[in-house]
Formats: structure tokens, sequence, C-alpha cells
């Protein structure tokens, strides 16, 4: 174990944006879950996620499926990780979004406005 690691624990799996749409392409077994405000969801988000407030993912958490992927999204990819790390201590195959929604528009994917559907 290197010092980083031990200092910090291990890093957090992840993915980035263009990869996270591929993925989403080609599988059913990956669910997006949206930790931001329900401002900043209506603003723009992936198609097909799920919106589930980071202050709301304690209580909420039950929503949520054992046997998928779970990949967190938040504007940057702060809070998104803290959900990542809350998910994988609690058992789920969870990856946080790198960069979150700002890479995502940078990387030009397409975004969905308005309230989930």
């Amino acid at each position: 174990m290197n010092l980083l690691s031990s200092l910090f624990g291990s890093p957090l799996p992840s993915v980035n944006a263009t990869d996270l749409n591929e993925k989403l392409k080609n599988s059913k077994r990956s669910l997006v879950v949206d930790v931001r405000q329900p401002e900043e969801y209506t603003a723009g988000h992936i198609a097909g996620s799920k919106l589930i407030p980071l202050g709301e993912l304690n209580k909420r958490v039950n929503e949520l499926p054992k046997d998928k992927e779970i990949i967190c999204v938040c504007a940057s990819g702060s809070r998104s990780q803290s959900a990542t790390k809350f998910l994988v201590d609690a058992g789920y195959n969870a990856f946080n979004m790198q960069g979150g929604m700002f890479m995502w528009q940078r990387a030009k994917l397409p975004i969905k406005k308005g309230n989930a559907s």
C-alpha cells in the first residue's frame, strides 16, 4: 500500500463522460444517479438519470438496485465523489463520473432539460 492509499484510502472507481456515454448506449446494467439539486437537474441532465440530491441519498438509498452499476454525477464531480464513497461503503457497485456535467457538456454529449419523466 502506498502512502496516499494509507492516508486517504483506495481511490474510488470512476468513469469519464465519453466512456459513460458509450456504456449507456451499450448496456442496460447502468443507472446514472444525479446528486445535484432539483433546479440544477431541471436545467440539464443526462437522459434517463435518476435525481437523488446528495442530502437525501442516505434516506433514499433503498431506491437503488444492487444488481446494476450506479454512476453518480453532479456539476463538477465533488458531490458525486461523496455519493460514490457512500454507495461503495454500503455495498453498491458505484462509480464517480469525473468532472460531472461540466465535462459531459464539454464533450458535447446530449443533455435533457426539464423535470424527471
